[in-house]
């Protein structure tokens, strides 16, 4: 049985007649490259490690699902793991509270008023900032000798107020740091999305004497959804792996009182806690879980609306 061999002209002519189907996955080659190696390769890496005790140098020993072990009793006998988890949880409700506010500050800049523009530098300056940079200033706010907060409160008699070594007023003190970013950050994917917002519909809208939140509910909102989804997912993402801010404001203190999982993978993994990287790979693998958790709800949900609407 003869084959008969594929010409160079033959091979040509094939690239042009599927190249509208093979040019974006060129383009798309080198990301997706970066992307496995440099995302999906270490997340299975560190489902590995989880399973062995490791000091990073040594050899690893296997241990199964001992590590998970280890958190599973700090959980219930309520050590570190308990308090990062449920700093964790505190983070996550708090920092939503970005999107309502991004929404709102983005509605209030689509406006035509006078010196818009400067307001929407004083707005958008958060978000260009280091994240380092916005933990000394929030750590300079807190001070309770010479910080901004006592001296306002200072004036009705109030305070002095020591925000970041009050074991129950730390956490949410530095997301209230966070949250000044955050909702820059929200309010420029808002931004973003009410240039889209179809003129049309307003004026039908106008017409039908849509007025106030009638409009913003049932007109504006709906066309919003994909800036509402990125915004979401981008703040669950940015709530679950929290870690420059408590690290410049607080190192974790006052007595571990405003860790978070993150931090605690990097304490018990490559600090002075003894470098038990299975360990800490054990907490990165619960970390990933949760946010893969939210992250897939929300896909879902978004899939169900696109699904319902057609």
């Amino acid at each position: 049985m003869s084959v008969t061999p594929t010409t160079p002209t033959e091979t040509r002519n094939w690239y042009y007649r599927n190249q509208q189907a093979i040019t974006p996955w060129l383009f798309l080659a080198p990301g997706i490259l970066f992307f496995a190696v440099y995302v999906i390769v270490p997340i299975f890496q560190s489902f590995n490690i989880s399973l062995y005790e490791w000091d990073g140098l040594g050899t690893a020993e296997y241990v199964g699902l001992r590590n998970y072990e280890d958190l599973y009793w700090e959980f219930v006998d309520r050590d570190a793991f308990y308090v990062s988890l449920k700093n964790n949880v505190i983070w996550l409700v708090m920092y939503l509270l970005a999107i309502p506010a991004g929404l709102f500050i983005a509605l209030f800049l689509n406006q035509t008023v006078t010196g818009i523009r400067v307001y929407k530098s004083l707005f958008f300056f958060p978000f260009v900032i280091s994240q380092v940079v916005v933990g000394l200033v929030f750590s300079w706010f807190y001070d309770p000798t010479f910080g901004l907060l006592n001296s306002f409160l200072g004036v009705f008699g109030l305070g002095p107020v020591n925000v970041l070594g009050n074991e129950n007023m730390v956490t949410y003190g530095i997301i209230f740091a966070g949250l000044w970013p955050q909702t820059a950050y929200c309010m420029i994917l808002y931004l973003t999305g009410l240039n889209a917002v179809d003129p049309e519909q307003i004026e039908a809208g106008r017409l039908d004497n849509a007025k106030g939140l009638k409009m913003l509910w049932y007109i504006i909102l709906p066309q919003l959804r994909p800036a509402t989804f990125i915004a979401f997912v981008v703040t669950i993402i940015g709530a679950l792996r929290s870690f420059d801010l408590i690290s410049i404001m607080t190192g974790g203190g006052p007595f571990g009182s405003s860790r978070v999982l993150a931090y605690y993978m990097f304490e018990v993994a490559l600090s002075e806690y003894g470098f038990r990287m299975g360990y800490g790979a054990a907490i990165a693998v619960v970390l990933f879980v949760i946010m893969m958790g939210f992250i897939a709800y929300f896909l879902w949900s978004m899939y169900r609306e696109e699904k319902g609407a057609h």
